[in-house]
């Protein structure tokens, strides 16, 4: 047989990408006696290819916190060589896959990849967005687990006004729930808000990377601004201490979407990767 792409040596890289709806979810990491993300995926690809002490070496693009959804996600796992003979003459595909995953998951692509690609540490960049039903929005209740709903208009001026001084390389200490030895220092491409034609506001948010709860703090800062709660100057002092008080809430988890991860060249996958883990040997990427 001949050897497959992401051939490592006794195990075979796959890349997955999909989308979930995070409402009954407590988040993506697996977790004994919660249904989560992961542990949705790894219960199927044992039924597949038989019990994985090591949870098939699954890592993730984002680990998006409980009620975060994603339009697209990606994650690699290290499939045993001679476990994918055992499963016939066709090969796996996202469309078998979903046969046997659980309906709030879906695979858009499932296939072998070079062994030096790495979800998390190959990536440049996740794009999220993040929903909002003010007073401007006609209640819809199809909408109730995809968007906050606030209940006050928000000036998207002051949004965007407030949004522009985050933007760059910065120490987000003051939005990231701490964690020993985890770097908060993150590059914030893009952070811009829209009213849509049908009232909602979209606020979209681009960076390398994220720490622990750091989306939804960006976006409940803003919305604080926008609600005349702090003033943009009141923010640049929260960014430059690393200190929020009690000036502003991490907003709810519901609004918030992963919709896209970036990555280089496929020539370049090993060396992104070893660039992310000299910037960050500790940090954590999740949201």
């Amino acid at each position: 047989m001949n050897k497959p792409a992401g051939d490592t040596g006794g195990f075979v890289r796959f890349r997955l990408d999909l989308a979930y709806d995070g409402t009954d979810f407590v988040g993506w990491a697996k977790q004994p006696g919660h249904r989560t993300v992961a542990g949705e995926l790894i219960k199927t690809f044992e039924k597949i290819f038989g019990e994985a002490n090591d949870d098939f070496a699954m890592r993730v693009a984002g680990r998006t916190d409980a009620g975060v959804h994603a339009k697209h996600q990606v994650c690699h796992l290290d499939i045993p060589e001679d476990r994918i003979v055992r499963i016939g003459r066709d090969p796996l595909n996202a469309k078998r896959l979903n046969t046997l995953l659980p309906e709030d998951v879906i695979a858009h692509e499932f296939s072998p990849i070079s062994a030096d690609f790495d979800a998390r540490f190959s990536a440049l960049g996740r794009h999220y967005r993040y929903t909002i039903a003010d007073t401007q929005n006609k209640k819809d209740p199809r909408l109730v687990r995809y968007v906050l709903e606030y209940k006050r208009a928000l000036d998207v001026a002051l949004l965007n006004e407030a949004a522009e001084v985050l933007i760059g390389l910065h120490d987000f200490a003051a939005f990231c729930k701490p964690r020993k030895g985890a770097s908060t220092i993150r590059n914030l491409k893009d952070f811009h808000a829209v009213r849509q034609p049908d009232g909602l506001i979209t606020i979209e948010i681009h960076a390398d990377a994220f720490c622990h709860n750091m989306v939804r703090a960006l976006v409940g800062s803003i919305v604080a601004v926008a609600d005349s709660r702090i003033t943009v100057k009141d923010l640049v002092q929260v960014l430059k201490t690393g200190s929020r008080g009690n000036r502003f809430r991490v907003v709810s988890a519901k609004g918030l979407s992963l919709e896209s991860v970036d990555y280089p060249n496929p020539k370049e996958y090993a060396k992104q990767a070893d660039v992310t883990k000299i910037m960050r040997k500790i940090g954590d990427i999740s949201v």
